[in-house]
This record gives structure tokens, C-alpha cells and sequence, in this order.
């Protein structure tokens, strides 16, 4: 009897796609409610960040409506497609971002291969740091050190004073420091 309900769940599912690529919203919007869970623990997991997940899964259902047709349901499941759609998407991002790097971090300095490795290790450690922190002090990190802002943009940005951006920025900073001074003593940081 089982096996006859796996046959029915994925006659379901085949009838829902092949629904949805001729235009049925029902059947999109069924088929959305099953997989937007998979697909935004997916990306959440990979950024850290929900708004940006939220923003990957959005573009991987969106690049489904756009291209109904690349999905195979002989190849497999629609999860993992959609899956595989939102890795695609996340690594476009995370190629615009490199982009803007700014130009003396991304011009070749002449360095041997081992110190530029060293250097992208460092970047990415860094990068794992921040996204740990605290949204809060996060944000002012993000906006007045890597973006460059000023206490009173970051703080008209935020919705709070320029004496909050400052306490918030000088804690984030408390807190990557703890972070990089334990790791190398191998404890961890409060």
C-alpha cells in the first residue's frame, strides 16, 4: 500500500507540474508551498542572512516561472532542481560581489600565490565573523566600515542616533576582535 502512495504522491506531482507549465497559478502556488521551506533552508544555510535567502529562493521560483520547461522530472525531484537553481544564484551573487571589491583588493599586487590564498582565507574568515554577529552591530559594521558611511547616514539609514551607530560599531568591533584573539588562543568568545 505504500508504494501505491508514493505512486499517487508523485502522480500529484507530475500532474502539477505539467499544470503549472501550462499556466495554472493553482498549481504554481501548490507547488511554491511545498519547496519554498527546502529551498530557503537551503539558502539560509549558505548566507547566514534571511533577507537574503528570502531574496535566492524568490529569484529560484521566479527563474522557474521564467523557464517552466527546464525541469526534467525524469532527471529528478523538482526540491533538488530548485536546489540546484538557488546554488546557481547564489554563486551569480556572490560573483557580482566580488565586483565591487574595492581596486587595490582586487588588482594582482605581485604577491606569490600562498599569500594571495592567505589573504582570501583571511577575507572569508572575516566574512564568516561578521555574518555571526549580532544583526544590530552588524549593520553598523557593514554600513560604516565596509560601506563607508558616515555615523549620520548609517544612523539616518537605521532609524537611531549617531551616539547608537557609534556605541554599536565600537561593540561589533569589541566583538570581531574577541572573536579573532580567542580562535588564534583556542578558546571561544561570550
Amino acid at each position: 500500500m505504500s508504494g501505491f502512495a508514493g505512486n499517487s504522491v508523485e502522480l500529484h506531482m507530475s500532474d502539477l507540474v505539467e499544470r503549472f507549465r501550462e499556466g495554472d497559478r493553482e498549481a504554481f502556488a501548490a507547488l511554491y508551498r511545498q519547496h519554498f521551506p527546502a529551498v530557503f533552508r537551503f539558502a539560509l544555510y549558505m548566507t547566514g542572512d534571511p533577507v537574503r535567502a528570502g531574496e535566492i529562493t524568490q529569484d529560484a521560483f521566479v527563474w522557474l516561472v521564467r523557464h517552466p520547461r527546464e525541469y526534467d522530472p525524469a532527471r529528478g525531484d523538482l526540491g533538488a532542481f530548485l536546489g540546484g537553481v538557488a546554488r546557481k544564484m547564489l554563486h551569480r551573487q556572490e560573483r557580482i560581489d566580488r565586483r565591487w571589491l574595492p581596486l587595490d583588493e582586487s588588482a594582482g599586487d605581485g604577491t606569490d600565490f600562498a599569500a594571495r590564498l592567505e589573504r582570501d582565507q583571511d577575507a572569508a574568515e572575516l566574512r564568516r565573523a561578521i555574518a555571526t554577529l549580532p544583526e544590530r552591530y552588524r549593520e553598523a559594521l557593514v554600513l560604516c566600515d565596509l560601506q563607508g558611511k558616515s555615523y549620520e547616514a548609517a544612523a539616518a539609514a537605521l532609524g537611531c542616533a549617531n551616539g547608537t551607530v557609534k556605541s554599536r560599531l565600537h561593540r561589533a568591533r569589541a566583538l570581531l576582535a574577541c572573536k579573532f584573539q580567542r580562535r588564534r588562543e583556542g578558546q571561544k568568545c561570550v
